[in-house]
């Protein structure tokens, strides 16, 4: 059987090689994740960097055979690019002032993403969104120097720590928007200054995290569901295409066969003539 460039791609490829090197990552995770402590590595470092060794000569020779097989084809799929990023990262040598790479091995894991196709279509969900996130966080940042201005000018005084700038009067404010301890630690020993903060904190709260978040996975769902709607449509018209060619050539073959009964119609008549 010849090795060819399309059957060597359509080989690599293939559900069963790719089951295996989601396995590969799966379990170079879990390792990855047991170098980390010290006793595992008295007992087992050697298997372990073993290990970790053959999981990257594995996935080279992954790599290494898609360049074969699709050449300058391979850099038109942007995932083919992060998975080279990714193992290439990982054949720095980790040594002298490169050694802090050796800590960057663990984003090999992420190759999860670019073989796993849902993981995939979720990221590729997140890019598109991103022109819609964009809007938003223009939007927010906008809202919070507003809040942020005003907030320096009400409280900075009497809270210099949480609001002497404007710079600390948008951290300040984050905090409270993600409502971690915005109650009791903040919003509380203001109003001990201040009786009518709330007047400022409530809305901020209300527009912020309850409005403003939800718009970012307004965007996220719209545009997943915009992704699903797009695949299916060309489900339906690869599925018409093909029904389509299998009508017609189901017709070619009928009006060949009406010819040939004609054909042998007109030679029977001849005959019996």
């Amino acid at each position: 059987m010849m090795w060819t460039r399309e059957r060597i791609g359509a080989w690599i490829e293939s559900v069963p090689v790719q089951r295996f090197i989601i396995t590969l990552i799966v379990i170079n995770a879990i390792t990855l994740g047991l170098e980390t402590s010290d006793a595992v590595m008295a007992a087992y470092g050697g298997w372990l960097r073993f290990f970790d060794h053959l999981v990257l000569a594995v996935f080279v020779v992954e790599l290494a055979t898609k360049l074969f097989a699709f050449r300058s084809a391979f850099f038109r799929q942007a995932w083919n690019v992060f998975d080279l990023l990714v193992v290439g990262i990982a054949l720095i040598p980790a040594s002298g002032p490169l050694a802090v790479l050796r800590a960057l091995r663990v984003l090999r894991v992420l190759r999860l993403v670019s073989t796993v196709p849902r993981l995939r279509f979720v990221v590729e969900a997140l890019l598109n969104a991103i022109p819609g996130i964009s809007s938003i966080a223009a939007l927010m940042l906008l809202l919070f120097y507003v809040f942020a201005v005003m907030a320096t000018s009400l409280y900075g005084e009497r809270f210099p720590d949480w609001f002497g700038s404007i710079g600390a009067s948008m951290y300040t404010l984050f905090q409270v928007m993600t409502l971690e301890s915005w109650s009791m630690g903040i919003v509380r020993p203001v109003m001990d200054a201040y009786p009518y903060a709330w007047a400022f904190f409530i809305p901020f709260i209300l527009i912020a995290t309850f409005t403003m978040l939800n718009l970012f996975i307004g965007i996220i769902v719209d545009t997943m569901q915009s992704m699903h709607a797009q695949e299916h449509e060309t489900e339906r018209e690869q599925i018409e295409g093909v029904m389509h060619d299998d009508t017609a050539r189901i017709l070619a073959e009928m009006a060949t066969l009406r010819q040939e009964l004609a054909a042998l119609r007109a030679s029977l008549e001849r005959a019996s003539g």
